[in-house]
């Protein structure tokens, strides 16, 4: 660890949700060049979305296993040498196998994989870092996913704009470098552990609290609330203001991620006195007035369907970090098992909010606005769930910053 303090630890939990941006968010636009390069399907290439939600999922439930066994620093830099190995595999495999697409989906597991763990690990270092405000901290840890999305799309975008989408092994390489040279960081900055070694609870104990099950429902509506319009917000920008792929991009995407940051860069400076919550239940409700934006908009307005997608941005930032800090207070010996099983329900909730969008919008003829207006379930799930918690006597949000405060 040498002489690096405490802020060598969050710039370095920062650089991991920036990669966790780019391992989500890159391939992704790749999908149409992979499909022209290789000749393989759209179809088929889009379950390189299933294959790596479905690996982060499973280590997301292993996880809670072996990460306190093995050590949270050689897990950190293992995911992260694990997702530089995805991309540079993304790179050079599907040319060098007979068949492209075994080399699309190994790469995929890959570095899903790397980005399984480093959303399990990041969230508890930051919560153990002796800091005097958790949730602020966890608000702008998570802001970093948010301007690693912009990054990803934007230096992309400019990429392929200049330089030609034929180079995009370049590019890739690229990115490699990020996770690479953070796994290295990670060598030396300090970590600290969320519950002391062999205190924290385990799986099967958090299972029969009930309380728990109120976090995983909250993270389920978290997950799906940003992704049923994130995942969309490129082909909803293209088909309602009937722009280009690349203009998709940016005004989709990078829209929302923009709002987004901003609103976890806001909810981590000025959110420190509002109750996490009251703080989720307004979340909740600026969601579904996004969500009604983008569903409802008229035809001959379609930029508001635009300005629903930022408001849904913006409204969902301190969802998941929100829950987490709150999970974390509610259930302090909680440990990696907490943690790793709240990414759990989040993941679920992430994949499975865009696939009912998708399903409800091809039922009612293609529809994206339909599948949305269906999507406002999920942010009034969450304000009726957060309404629901009622703190125990003795028990406040503010435990965990006065344990840290007492440790330093």
């Amino acid at each position: 660890m040498g002489k690096l303090g405490v802020g060598h630890t969050k710039i370095a939990c920062y650089t991991g949700y920036i990669t966790q941006a780019i391992i989500v968010n890159f391939a992704p636009l790749l999908f149409v060049t992979f499909n022209t390069e290789y000749g393989i399907s759209l179809s088929l290439i889009g379950l390189m979305i299933t294959v790596n939600f479905g690996v982060q999922l499973l280590v997301d439930l292993l996880s809670s296993k072996f990460v306190d066994k093995i050590g949270y620093r050689p897990c950190m830099v293992a995911a992260h040498l694990m997702a530089c190995a995805g991309l540079l595999l993304l790179a050079f495999l599907p040319d060098i196998l007979p068949v492209p697409a075994a080399g699309l989906f190994i790469a995929s597991a890959v570095y899903a994989v790397g980005g399984g763990l480093i959303e399990v690990l990041i969230s508890p270092v930051i919560e153990a870092c002796p800091t005097k405000n958790k949730k602020s901290e966890m608000g702008l840890l998570h802001s970093f996913y948010s301007w690693g999305q912009v990054l990803t799309v934007a230096m992309s975008t400019l990429f392929f704009v200049s330089a030609g989408v034929g180079r995009w092994q370049v590019l890739t390489c690229i990115w490699a470098v990020v996770p690479f040279l953070n796994a290295i960081y990670f060598l030396f900055v300090p970590i600290f552990k969320p519950v002391e070694e062999g205190k924290g609870m385990s799986v099967g104990g958090l299972l029969k609290t009930p309380v728990f099950w109120l976090f995983v429902v909250l993270m389920l509506c978290a997950g799906s609330s940003e992704n049923a319009v994130n995942q969309w917000a490129s082909a909803f920008a293209e088909s309602g203001l009937k722009v280009s792929k690349t203009m998709g991009d940016l005004l989709g995407p990078c829209l929302f991620a923009i709002c987004m940051g901003l609103a976890r860069v806001l909810f981590a400076t000025c959110g420190a006195k509002m109750h996490l919550k009251y703080a989720l239940m307004i979340s909740a409700a600026g969601c579904v007035a996004g969500y009604a934006l983008c569903a409802f908009a008229p035809p001959s307005a379609a930029w508001l369907g635009l300005v629903g997608c930022g408001v849904v941005g913006f409204s969902v930032a301190a969802m998941w970090p929100g829950t987490l800090s709150f999970a974390s207070a509610a259930l302090p010996k909680g440990g990696t098992a907490l943690f790793a099983l709240l990414a759990l329900a989040g993941d679920v909730g992430g994949m499975s909010g865009p696939s009912a969008v998708g399903a409800i919008a091809d039922g009612f003829g293609g529809s994206l606005q339909i599948g949305i207006a269906f999507g406002i379930v999920f942010p009034i799930i969450m304000f009726v769930a957060a309404a629901l918690y009622r703190e125990k006597k003795g028990v406040h949000e503010n435990a965990a910053e006065k344990k840290s405060q007492s440790d330093t």
